[in-house]
């Protein structure tokens, strides 16, 4: 069984037991989240979609862990013109494991 979750203007295809990122959203470490913009379940041959949300369907999950991505670096350079910017990201996120599917 398995659904597609939009949370953070993303969707996600998840199902139960994996670990996942997701943008940042708020709560401590070990706290359980509910998910409740389920796009579309499907249990095998029983496929169920939205529009553009399921009704009572949500998808239990806990907080693992909060952190930051590794950083990136941006590199602004135009030639001959002596411009040059240098600039790093650390995009912050959200590790969820899925507890449950209730459709």
């Amino acid at each position: 069984m398995y659904a597609v979750v939009n949370t953070g203007g993303k969707q996600y295809k998840v199902q139960k037991g994996e670990t996942l990122r997701i943008e940042k959203i708020p709560g401590k470490v070990g706290s359980s989240v509910t998910f409740d913009k389920v796009l579309m379940v499907a249990d095998g041959e029983n496929i169920r979609v939205g529009q553009p949300v399921l009704e009572n369907v949500a998808v239990q999950a806990q907080i693992v862990e909060q952190d930051k991505a590794k950083k990136i670096l941006v590199f602004k350079y135009k030639r001959r013109k002596r411009y040059r910017r240098k600039n790093g990201h650390r995009q912050p996120f959200t590790a969820i494991r899925i507890d449950g599917i209730e459709a």
